[in-house]
């Protein structure tokens, strides 16, 4: 037997001598043909072998054919778990309300650093960064003591307390306030200001680990750890020292710096995220979550050519069983509004329309910004005039959510329209709106996505356990400057594809060759002293 192999080698040898370059083949056989049976029977004797064209014959093939395509879809569900896997906070999808006293905003909780520090940010899709109270000159209070919602005290952030911190550099690629440092290598600073008057936080930003758990129809439900960019917030202004995310925000936005567009740009999830928002105050929200397919959809607007917000273009607003006339604007979808804002012409036709249909008696309330308020027995609480939003190809949004209504006197409740004027040229479609409705923020495709939800979670509300990344190093670090990148590069024509090899290719086929005989000579020597043996 080795000298058979010996043989094989030395004509592969002089193969190789007698060409420039290196060329293998080898036959094809069927696997029922009459080659294939001769080889089984010389090895196992008798065997069954279906006859060429027999029934038995295709019915193997088909048989042989499903296999092939089982295992394909297996080996593709692996390649692409990592990508089809649902992201969410460690602590739990489950998303929080608080009402008033946390400006009607919708909170969850994060887990940060190394060790792992907890935040209640509030979910804005209407900025990008994701940052906390940090290191704090002017941030507001943290004692559980000072909010009555809360059981436990919120936390400041320390980067000099996690072991998986690093400063980002201002000369980072998403170092986007590099005109205000003094050298490239100092700490990236940042400020980012909001629409609500006067409000704003400051500081500078770091690269840490937020934790998070995946789930997926094709594995378990496991812990995932990976580099973000957060906003060390030393300075907050305006609303966020009266109530309105006093733990921080987690800007859920088109940004490169986002929290969904770092998990995407690392392979983690599909480009897209849900929100959800029910009517007892909690909700979920899944990174990576593209919707089911009974979903409605509308197409994100660019702005100039650049989509940097999920802008969307109404075509008429509804009322009842009626739509209003020429009542099309576009609107920012932003989970950091807690209601709906309309352009000042549009509003004055919805209001209008919409205290024609009430049966009610209006009323004003003192201390109340909301300018249209009914006083309503049980029965006309039943006739309030539902509202829709009509999309292109007439997708319709139903809104679940555009009264606010609180018991007065017995029998009779006062309920009010939560839908506000803006003088802007846009809407903004707040969650109030979004309540009742699993929105999906399909950035992979462009579009915005909605389907009536309960908005259950997932998985159970308790602690996935974390297991801190080795060494303190991120297993999924930020993208690179090429990952961020988006440039079109054209691959090259056939006809430039096919020119002939340079003269380091050329030479590096030759020192192949050589090395190639060099192989050869030597597994013969070696199946020749064997054979002696």
């Amino acid at each position: 037997m080795v000298n058979r192999v010996a043989i094989f080698m030395l004509l592969g040898c002089l193969l190789l001598d007698g060409s420039d370059a290196v060329s293998f083949s080898s036959k094809l056989v069927h696997r029922f043909s009459d080659e294939a049976k001769e080889r089984w029977i010389s090895k196992s004797g008798n065997v069954s072998w279906p006859k060429k064209n027999s029934v038995e014959y295709l019915e193997l093939l088909l048989s042989n054919d499903w296999k092939r395509q089982k295992t394909r879809v297996k080996l593709q569900s692996n390649n692409n778990s990592s990508r089809n896997q649902l992201l969410f906070p460690s602590e739990g999808s489950q998303t929080h309300f608080f009402g008033n006293q946390f400006y009607w905003l919708h909170y969850t909780w994060i887990d940060i650093g190394t060790p792992n520090v907890s935040f209640l940010v509030a979910l804005d899709a209407g900025s990008n960064l994701l940052w906390v109270p940090c290191q704090c000159i002017q941030c507001a209070p943290l004692s559980a003591s000072y909010y009555t919602s809360l059981d436990r005290n919120l936390s400041e952030y320390d980067p000099s307390s996690s072991s998986s911190s690093k400063n980002v550099s201002c000369s980072h690629h998403l170092c986007k306030s590099r005109s205000s440092c003094k050298s490239l290598k100092d700490p990236c600073p940042y400020i980012a200001d909001y629409s609500t008057e006067d409000t704003s936080s400051s500081g500078y930003l770091v690269d840490d680990i937020l934790h998070l758990a995946s789930f997926s129809k094709h594995a378990p439900q496991s812990s995932v750890q990976s580099s973000v960019i957060i906003g060390c917030g030393r300075k907050q202004t305006g609303s966020y020292l009266d109530g309105a995310a006093p733990d921080g925000v987690m800007g859920l936005g088109l940004g490169d710096d986002s929290v969904p567009s770092l998990l995407a740009k690392a392979g983690l999830i599909q480009n897209s995220f849900s929100i959800c928002f029910d009517e007892n105050d909690s909700g979920s929200v899944f990174f990576g979550d593209q919707g089911p397919a009974t979903q409605q959809s509308t197409s994100f607007l660019p702005i100039g050519e650049k989509y940097d917000a999920y802008f969307v273009g109404v075509e008429s607003y509804c009322i009842g069983n009626s739509c209003l006339t020429q009542s099309g604007f576009q609107a920012l979808v932003d989970s950091g509004a807690s209601f709906t804002f309309l352009p000042t012409e549009i509003y004055a036709e919805v209001v209008m329309k919409f205290d024609k249909l009430v049966s009610s008696k209006r009323i004003s309330l003192q201390g109340n910004s909301w300018k249209y308020c009914y006083n309503a027995s049980s029965e006309e609480m039943l006739k309030v005039p539902d509202m829709r939003l009509i999309f292109s190809k007439n997708q319709s949004f139903v809104v679940r959510n555009h009264i606010f209504s609180f018991p007065e006197n017995e029998g009779f409740t006062v309920f009010c329209l939560t839908v506000m004027s803006t003088d802007g040229d846009y809407g903004i479609i707040g969650q109030n709106f979004m309540m009742g409705h699993r929105m999906v923020f399909d950035r992979e495709n462009l579009k915005l996505a909605w389907s009536h939800s309960k908005c259950e979670e997932v998985i159970d509300k308790s602690h996935v356990h974390l297991v801190p990344p080795p060494a303190g190093q991120s297993p999924n670090p930020l993208p690179t400057t090429d990952q961020q990148s988006t440039s079109n590069r054209q691959a090259a024509a056939p006809s430039t594809a096919k020119t002939a090899p340079s003269k380091s290719i050329a030479a590096s086929t030759q020192q192949l060759d050589s090395v190639l005989r060099v192989a050869c000579s030597l597994l013969v020597l070696m199946c020749l002293l064997l054979s002696s043996d």
